[in-house]
């Protein structure tokens, strides 16, 4: 990584202390590391370098810190890494004299509760998933809001996103889009049998707790379409907004609009 140890070396021109994660300890020589399964509360700011999907992963590991997040695609432009290689510096510098601004963004805490006992909790910026395996027959999950019983779905699975996933998997699946500071949760059903089983915007102060009510052989819950967890007949999904802030710095050249413009190949007129 020919970038990474150009950036550490540029910071260090400028008096920044450094740390990189284990995994980049052999390619960044005679920099201090850290584990790469924690990420240490002390940092002022976070860089990462690679695509949304290594961003996603470094948020599920920042937990409640609330460190400012510097993305840098090192390919296609990207919904949450929208810095480009050439912005890198430039905005870099600003950062340094506190001159940034940050977009402010939700995750979610998702458990699964098995008895009595949660036997997993994880943290998703973008959703959640429940869905079985190829193979599996078509589930049915009973689904609560608060307590207060909405239905249970008989689908291929069913996506709790948050705003920012909504541009994700749940958009795939028929989802709306929604603008990232709106505080929902979206709930939606994946290949539904019941065609009316239409996708639910809910406020991000609830909690949503889907029961696995059939039997089947595959059946995961998959974390930001990285992790997954296999469930069992009558495990239950407990979703709700998780404690802290996912703060992610701007792009001073790009709004979210154009963003999702580019991303989503939507043409523009032309006068």
């Amino acid at each position: 990584m020919t970038m990474a140890r150009d950036l550490v070396r540029w910071l260090r021109e400028r008096e920044v202390q450094v740390f990189v994660e284990q995994d980049m300890a052999a390619v960044v020589r005679d920099v201090p590391s850290w584990p790469t399964e924690e990420i240490p509360d002390a940092m002022d700011i976070l860089v990462v370098l690679g695509g949304d999907g290594t961003l996603l992963s470094v948020i599920r590991r920042a937990g409640e810190y609330e460190i400012p997040i510097l993305g840098v695609n090192l390919g296609d432009l990207g919904f949450l890494t929208e810095i480009t290689q050439e912005e890198l510096y430039p905005v870099l510098g600003n950062v340094l004299q506190g001159e940034f601004q940050t977009h402010e963004r939700v995750a979610l805490r998702a458990a699964v509760v098995r008895g009595n006992r949660e036997v997993g909790v994880f943290r998703v910026l973008n959703d959640a998933v429940i869905n079985k395996g190829a193979l599996a027959r078509i589930i049915s999950l009973r689904t609560t809001i608060n307590g207060e019983y909405v239905a249970t779905f008989r689908a291929d699975g069913l996506i709790l996103s948050t705003p920012t996933g909504s541009t994700a998997y749940s958009l795939s699946a028929g989802g709306p889009i929604v603008y990232p500071s709106v505080k929902t949760i979206v709930i939606t059903p994946i290949c539904p049998h019941t065609l009316t089983n239409r996708p639910i915007i809910v406020p991000d102060n609830v909690i949503v707790r889907t029961t696995l009510e059939s039997e089947s052989e595959e059946v995961f819950l998959t974390l930001d379409g990285q992790a997954g967890f296999p469930m069992q007949r009558g495990d239950t999904v407990e979703v709700q907004k998780a404690p802290g802030r996912v703060l992610l710095i701007e792009s001073p050249g790009k709004g979210y609009f154009e963003v999702l413009r580019t991303k989503l190949g939507w043409a523009e007129r032309k006068a």
